[in-house]
């Protein structure tokens, strides 16, 4: 087996060109061995552990001297089985903190994947590639790249990947990549973070005819992405602006249907608010890459840096007339939606007769100029590119990144438009049912492994039950979405409502049920241990009256003695839990017949002697009863007390997260408004001081609304 992988991982490295690697191939070998140890370990401790622990564990300390043993025999099962791992990489990767297994989740993908595959009338989403990004926990940051075919965007993936191939490159006039190919890997400078790659098809490519297919691919790169490239060939000229205005005006036309739909369920204020305040806040960094570019970058017989070529490509002609008007308006798409850009320029990488086998080239041998300029840019996207966020501020991971592809994919395949509204809240349906479950499943767990039934106290239950249910409370706060787009808030401003709408979300729901299951369970447990006390108690005695030992003269206080002796006994008997006293009491109450017939029969009393004694157990009886009232009245009490405290606790927690997300939408805000006067400064000092009034005005709009927001109000 070893010799298998050897031979394979030499064979690749000599395919690709490169000098088979002693070191490249024991780490081959290492990572599938020590991998396979690692899984055999985790199953041998799952099978231990489900093989030795009880249905009733006493208390916590046995479950954990359990673990604790389990876990010591896994680790020399991982030892015994494991390759020789020098970085200790893998060992670090068993642990999850002191005392804790956990699988090794780092994501390793050997090559892209086709994420959207392009039928032609539709957009299949390729299930392996969902499966690979549900198992992503990090945060992600997305760098898509689109542009014209054959103009090197795979390349410049390939280098981002830190690899000399892996997307296709092609080097024919036919288009190679098809629909969209991903590719996840460790960020390089940002553990925390995991990066993917998001290479598309060539746009304009004249086989596939239908330039609707263009809108989509280009569409997604900018939805799914926290990074967009835009890949070209030569200058920024007219020409290149007509090509990509095609697909912003295009995309334009999503944004503003878009645009519509928010605002038809935000205040009547905003409908005057421009388009483009909408989407500020979650489009990607823009970065325009100039593929053989030839020119100097002078102005004026400056030097100047290619952002300030960008920007001075951007700049805008000053007159109302058709072609004025049509120079403009893609460097008005441009300016209003991607306000943070980036621009880099790169020479040939060779001579045209080796483009060819540019993948099998090593960098000594491409343009000096255009290597230099591929690692400025590699570091930029490395060192500036933000982790993929959502409007609202919420972080994207790969599952999360795997809800947006569906929901945005499905959406265009039933001939809507990709809605990010319907994205997030088909997103937060889907995390809210599983932070919900996630949190039941842990308190359960918690609840059935600290607590020892039946208990003696229904405090204790109650006691237990608050601990936790704060720790499930934190796991669902941790897990689950808020409102995000304040409907609620928007709509009717209370705070009651939105109390109610977790209430649908199941969470509280959910959890009063399982305390009053556990309850239930807790005393059924209980009354079960009482019942067969009881038996065992008096079981005996019972036995005696049927063979009549007490139809005699003075048999009934004969019975009544030992019948007394075996309560007591009963009562100093540890372990009966909370149903101890109504299960003797009805116990007796199925008893008063045997003791009427006894007091009966007996000839030592007189009539008026059995009058008292019945009148006297009549009254036994009835305070009996009326001290079983009270405690299932207490205990009823306690219980609806606890449930207003988890409540209010609930209540409390909840309103501590909107504040958050409070700030979080209020900083947003700020970027935004920042970011537009910017945009708004640049128009003046242009000159277009009508337009730059215009911008000031959806500025003041934009605060205004944000200070009749209910967020000022509701908290």
């Amino acid at each position: 087996m070893a010799l298998k992988i050897l031979v394979g991982n030499y064979i690749g490295a000599i395919s690709s060109g490169e000098l088979p690697c002693m070191e490249s191939g024991v780490l081959t070998l290492a990572q599938i061995e020590n991998s396979a140890a690692l899984q055999k370990v985790i199953t041998y401790y799952e099978e231990k552990l489900n093989q030795k622990i009880q249905m009733l564990i006493v208390n916590l300390q046995d479950l954990l001297d359990l673990h604790w043993t389990c876990e010591s025999e896994a680790t020399d099962v991982f030892m015994k089985n494991s390759f020789k791992d020098v970085d200790v990489k893998l060992q670090n990767k068993l642990w999850n903190g002191p005392g804790t297994l956990k699988m090794a989740s780092e994501i390793q993908m050997p090559g892209p994947v086709c994420l959207i595959e392009n039928s032609g009338e539709q957009l299949v989403v390729n299930q392996e590639a969902l499966e690979i990004l549900s198992a992503i926990e990090k945060p992600v940051v997305v760098v898509a790249i689109v542009g014209l075919y054959r103009t090197g965007k795979s390349y410049l993936m390939n280098k981002l990947a830190g690899k000399q191939k892996g997307f296709s490159l092609g080097y024919t006039v036919q288009s190679h990549t098809k629909g969209i190919w991903m590719w996840c890997l460790p960020h390089p400078q940002k553990p925390e973070n995991t990066l993917v790659l998001l290479d598309t098809e060539g746009l304009e490519d004249v086989k596939k005819g239908d330039s609707q297919n263009d809108c989509w691919i280009f569409a997604l790169a900018v939805l799914l992405s926290s990074t967009f490239i835009y890949n070209s060939i030569g200058t920024i000229n007219q020409q290149a602006m007509d090509q990509l205005k095609v697909f912003l005006t295009q995309h334009a036309s999503y944004v503003t249907k878009l645009s519509d739909l928010i605002k038809s369920r935000s205040s009547p204020d905003q409908s005057d608010v421009d388009n483009s305040a909408n989407f500020v806040g979650f489009f990607p960094i823009f970065i325009w890459t100039l593929r053989d570019f030839s020119l100097l970058l002078e102005e004026d017989g400056k030097s100047i840096t290619p952002d300030e070529y960008l920007e001075s490509s951007l700049a805008l002609r000053k007159g109302t007339d058709e072609k004025t008007k049509r120079f403009n308006e893609p460097r008005l798409c441009i300016r209003k939606f991607f306000p943070k850009r980036k621009c880099f320029t790169f020479d040939r990488p060779a001579d045209r007769k080796q483009l060819h086998k540019l993948e099998l080239m090593q960098e000594e041998e491409l343009n000096k100029e255009f290597v230099e300029e591929v690692t400025k840019f590699t570091s930029y996207i490395f060192r500036d590119s933000s982790v993929k966020t959502l409007s609202g501020g919420i972080t994207v991971n790969g599952k999360r990144l795997k809800s947006l592809v569906e929901t945005y994919v499905n959406a265009i395949n039933n001939g809507s438009l990709p809605c990010l509204e319907s994205a997030v809240l088909t997103l937060a349906q889907t995390e809210n049912s599983a932070a919900v479950q996630k949190a039941i499943t842990y308190y359960e767990e918690q609840m059935n492994q600290k607590i020892q039934m039946p208990t003696e106290t229904f405090q204790e239950v109650l006691a237990m039950h608050r601990t936790c249910e704060s720790e499930a409370t934190e796991i669902y706060m941790k897990n689950s979405f808020m409102d995000v787009d304040k409907t609620f808030q928007k709509e009717l401003g209370e705070l009651f409502l939105k109390l109610e709408t977790w209430k649908l979300n199941g969470f509280y729901t959910q959890l009063e049920g399982k305390l009053d299951a556990f309850v239930k369970k807790n005393t059924d447990m209980s009354s079960a241990r009482c019942s067969d006390l009881l038996e065992e108690i008096f079981g005996p005695l019972e036995e005696e009256v049927k063979q009549g030992t007490f139809h005699k003269s003075g048999g009934y206080y004969d019975y009544l003695q030992k019948k007394q002796e075996l309560e007591k006994k009963y009562k100093q008997t540890p372990g009966k839990g909370i149903q101890a006293e109504v299960m003797l009491r009805k116990y007796n109450e199925s008893k008063e017949e045997v003791a009427e017939t006894l007091l009966k029969m007996d000839q030592s009393l007189t009539e008026k002697e059995k009058q008292i004694e019945v009148e006297r157990v009549k009254a036994e009886v009835a305070e009996a009863a009326r001290r079983t009232q009270e405690e299932m009245q207490k205990k009823y009490e306690l219980l609806m007390e606890q449930k207003e405290k988890s409540y209010q606790e609930l209540t409390k927690q909840m309103t501590e997260k909107m504040e958050q997300e409070r700030k979080a939408f209020m900083a947003e805000q700020d970027r935004i408004i920042s970011l537009k006067m910017k945009e708004q400064e640049r128009l003046l000092k242009e000159g277009f001081k009508a337009e730059s009034r215009m911008l000031q005005e959806e500025i003041e709009k934009i605060r205004e609304m944000n200070s009749s927001s209910p967020w000022c109000t509701i908290l």
